[in-house]
């Protein structure tokens, strides 16, 4: 069948505007997100409608992390620039409020309520940044993002919306499954021992002491004090499990371990987490679902709760 140029053009043209939320002719927003969780948010909310590039891949310390050239070329030529706030990228900060005087630069975690957030020593007048550590915090910030691109392609908006609802709905299953999961460690082992304060949310939300050996800024060095005390906490308290990090050397860990032997008290590692970086692209664990399914999977089975190895989803990978 002989196809004229212009009915090709015609059928190309009716295919564009059956796309959902694409408009004839439209390219994909461009979006920079700095945390490999906003990416993940800006990527599950905004589809194929949206091509998100993330600056902080697995194992990166979003505390000390700095804008390479790279970056900068980046997210001057994106349509929206998402980050996080409340001094998360402290390095980064006075770059994004220059940025914001020519592009849309947003930082989604600032919207919420400073009601729900936590003060913290370490910043005099700032926040534990720390909030998707709670999946239901997490929800608003999504809704944070849902907004920030609508307001860049509001003919769009509907099924940014749509996208938003549905991830929402992901979020409050996976907040469910971590309160029945923890809620069954017992009272004596309802302690998280880990390397930097990243956890506070986390421990707020499901009733868990968190005992960090950082602060909730990882370029706060744990001082040989405070290792002392914690190994005798460790002792005193009889905990058996600690938590290393993806994004945070294990060394100060060690010495915890090392100083409760010497004392004559067995410390065990009991898995690793993901604090400030998700997992592999490509991976369950890479995703703010799959990287929250894994955290909530591997403390409540390291402190004695009866869940599937395999977490929520039956996704993490060699059942965690």
């Amino acid at each position: 069948m002989f196809v004229t140029r212009r009915s090709l053009l015609a059928g190309l043209g009716a295919a564009l505007v059956a796309r959902p939320g694409f408009a004839a002719g439209q390219e994909p927003l461009k979006a920079v997100a700095t945390t490999g969780m906003i990416a993940d948010a800006a990527r599950v909310v905004g589809g194929d409608l949206v091509e998100v590039r993330g600056l902080m891949g697995p194992g990166v310390d979003p505390h000390s992390y700095r804008q390479t050239r790279t970056d900068i070329v980046a997210m001057t030529r994106a349509d929206l620039v998402l980050w996080h706030g409340l001094f998360l990228e402290a390095q980064m900060q006075s770059f994004f409020h220059d940025l914001a005087r020519r592009r849309a630069v947003v930082p989604v975690a600032e919207a919420l309520p400073k009601s729900e957030l936590h003060a913290h020593d370490d910043y005099k007048d700032k926040y534990d940044p720390h909030v998707w550590m709670s999946p239901r915090l997490w929800q608003q910030v999504v809704r944070s993002v849902q907004s920030a691109l609508s307001d860049v392609r509001p003919d769009s908006a509907a099924t940014f919306a749509a996208n938003a609802d549905a991830h929402v709905a992901e979020l409050a299953r996976l907040d469910a499954y971590a309160a029945t999961a923890l809620a069954q460690i017992p009272a004596e082992r309802r302690v998280l021992v880990t390397a930097h304060d990243a956890f506070g949310y986390f421990g707020a939300a499901y009733g868990i002491e968190v005992l960090g050996l950082q602060g909730i800024s990882t370029e706060s060095e744990a001082g040989l004090n405070r290792i002392a005390d914690l190994v005798d906490t460790l002792v005193a308290r009889n905990i058996g499990a600690v938590f290393v990090e993806t994004s945070v050397s294990d060394r100060n860990m060690r010495a915890l371990i090392e100083g409760a032997a010497a004392q004559g008290h067995t410390v065990r590692i009991g898995g690793e987490l993901y604090s400030d970086a998700m997992g592999a692209p490509g991976t369950y664990e890479g995703t703010y679902i799959g990287m929250l399914d894994h955290n909530v999977t591997v403390i409540a089975r390291a402190l004695g709760s009866d869940v599937p190895a395999q977490g929520l989803n039956g996704r993490l990978a060699a059942g965690s």
